[in-house]
């Protein structure tokens, strides 16, 4: 396992990261999950994503995540949570409002069992909420020792600027990571998100780089869903549906050519690229069996030459 700066922080995380979205908390029993969990920690994983909305309720897949990790030193793993969706009926069981960010940071704090976490971000930006109340709201958790480094995740790039420039005018600490989607068929950040963070030392940490399953291959253009594949889960199927398109899947059976010619999974290929740039931190992987972590990993460090590189971008433009 390779390691990285999250942007231009001093904290070291791994290329590539578990996450808990869809998986841990829900669809994957408990004891399969602390297996992945420990699985990727022996792998030198040290970098885990949570958020107080992933699990079939609040705070479910933190509570998972938490007792996998109890067994470690809380100095050895990064481990982080999210705050923005809504968790409850009330009118301020959701947002970005000091309120619920306090709130729920405490109540992760309990799941997770740590007195601390390394990174929290805002799940998605709050129109609701004055940009200024979020920035403080940010730095006074990260005063208090509850939180240490701060971030977003799919804030738009014009948001994400306004947030950097009012953090410099009050003096307030700088965010230090950004959680947006990015793979091969997903590349919006690469227009303005990512210069805007590379100028504000904004470190990317990418979720969805394989395309929810679809760059492992295990989608055939006009065969059946995979029985228990996270496509034919009824929670995500439509959330998947962009990815399920014919010219899609016939790009990924080119690029699965090209994995094998390189005797690499497709899997190991997409994840490859997505890290192919020094803005990002680390990818972002889901499993729900140990085998997968063991794969996945085998992709940090890997590096795509110059040559395979323009083949992929002739099969994605095609």
């Amino acid at each position: 396992m390779e390691y990285r700066r999250l942007g231009k922080s001093g904290l070291k995380v791994s290329e590539i990261a578990l996450g808990s979205w869809l998986t841990y908390g829900t669809v994957t029993e408990q004891e399969q999950a602390i297996a992945c969990i420990k699985t990727a920690y022996d792998l030198g994983i040290n970098h885990f994503d949570c958020a107080n909305v992933y699990g079939a309720t609040p705070h479910a897949a933190e509570q998972v995540l938490g007792q996998a990790l109890r067994d470690y030193p809380r100095d050895s793993y990064v481990v982080t949570t999210k705050a923005f969706w809504p968790v409850g009926p009330g009118v301020n069981n959701r947002g970005l409002s000091r309120k619920h960010i306090f709130e729920e940071v405490e109540k992760s704090l309990r799941a997770l069992g740590v007195d601390y976490v390394d990174i929290f971000y805002c799940h998605r930006y709050d129109p609701e909420t004055d940009l200024e109340e979020v920035l403080r709201a940010l730095d006074d958790l990260v005063a208090q020792g509850k939180v240490l480094y701060t971030g977003i995740s799919e804030w738009p790039a014009d948001r994400i600027a306004a947030a950097v420039s009012l953090q410099k005018e009050l003096g307030l600490r700088k965010l230090a990571a950004s959680q947006p989607v990015y793979n091969l068929f997903n590349r919006y950040i690469e227009t303005a998100v990512i210069p805007i963070c590379d100028e504000a030392g904004i470190g990317q940490v990418v979720f969805s780089p394989l395309a929810q399953g679809v760059l492992t291959g295990k989608y055939k253009k006009g065969q059946p869903l995979p029985e228990g594949s996270r496509a034919a889960t009824p929670k995500v199927s439509k959330t998947m549906q962009q990815y399920l398109d014919d010219a899609l899947l016939d790009k990924v059976e080119r690029l699965r050519t090209v994995a094998e010619r390189l005797e690499i999974t497709l899997a190991q290929l997409a994840l490859a690229w997505v890290l192919r740039l020094p803005s990002v931190s680390s990818a972002l992987i889901g499993a729900s069996r140990p085998e997968q972590v063991e794969e996945n990993v085998k992709a940090s460090g890997y590096k795509l030459d110059e040559a395979t590189l323009d083949e992929i971008e002739q099969i994605l433009q095609a």
